[in-house]
């Protein structure tokens, strides 16, 4: 993917940004680049922009010095004038991404809880799917190099986690009763959880890196080792029609449960 594959009004985004992050950066090594769906490749008229802006030492947040930041505000609230929803510009450090690494990449699946993502924030996720804008010292070519290969520390820590988790939810009785019982908040939850640690499964056993939350289904049908027919039967899982559907959602999602835990040879 190139930056031709975006419209010419997004390329007009990143052209105005690229100057405005690399006065933020100053004096150091830096790398811009947008994750979300523009980096996935999923993108459509009604994505947003989410810039990372990468440098080695920590920057100042905008209310620590907002003069260091008035122009990515300013050009924020006019590309919203615009219809461009830009969800500003995120600074890491590259030190604090080189340490999440290397506890993921040697098996430590430990999402971060953060209020704009349901199911945590997966620093593989990030990485891997960024679309490069400017990468003049070669910080997130050296990223890319480390995720090139799926690692099998990874993959035994994410099946083990979410492998287990299946067992016990598969003949727990508490869940069993709550079906009986219809308990709609409870079902909803617990239906989208277990659905969420099967695509995980999935996601580890393709060898490939958690996609966030969007567009699993997207990613998962291109899969070669799933569940027959999976997109189809989540969808129909995920939204029973009425609370007597309660069982069937329950069986179709242990049905589904099994097959996964047998993909995974557990």
């Amino acid at each position: 993917m190139s930056a031709t594959s975006f419209p010419p009004v997004i390329q007009s985004v990143f052209e105005e940004f690229i100057p405005i992050c690399q006065r933020i950066a100053g004096d150091q090594r830096y790398a811009i680049s947008v994750g979300g769906s523009l980096g996935k490749g999923t993108w459509d008229s009604r994505s947003d922009v989410d810039f990372r802006l990468f440098t080695d030492r920590e920057l100042p947040r905008s209310k620590q010095q907002p003069e260091l930041w008035a122009d990515c505000i300013a050009a924020i609230q006019r590309w919203r004038g615009r219809g461009i929803e830009i969800d500003g510009v995120w600074p890491r450090t590259v030190g604090e991404i080189d340490a999440a690494l290397d506890g993921w990449l040697g098996g430590e699946v430990k999402p971060v809880n953060l209020v704009w993502t349901i199911w945590g924030y997966h620093i593989l996720t990030d990485v891997n799917n960024q679309f490069v804008i400017e990468d003049p010292y070669g910080i997130i070519a050296a990223w890319k190099a480390r995720l090139s290969v799926y690692p099998p520390a990874l993959k035994q820590a994410i099946l083990g986690k979410y492998t287990a988790s299946l067992h016990y939810w598969r003949t727990d009785y508490h869940y069993a009763h709550k079906v009986e019982r219809g308990d709609v908040i409870f079902l909803a939850g617990m239906t989208a959880k277990l659905v969420h640690e099967i695509i995980q499964i999935l996601f580890a056993l393709n060898e490939t890196y958690y996609a966030g939350d969007g567009a699993n289904l997207a990613f998962v049908e291109k899969f070669k080792v799933v569940p027959a027919d999976f997109s189809a039967r989540v969808r129909d899982i995920l939204y029973p029609r009425s609370a007597g559907a309660f069982a069937g959602q329950y069986a179709a999602l242990a049905s589904l449960i099994d097959e996964t835990l047998a993909l995974a040879g557990c």
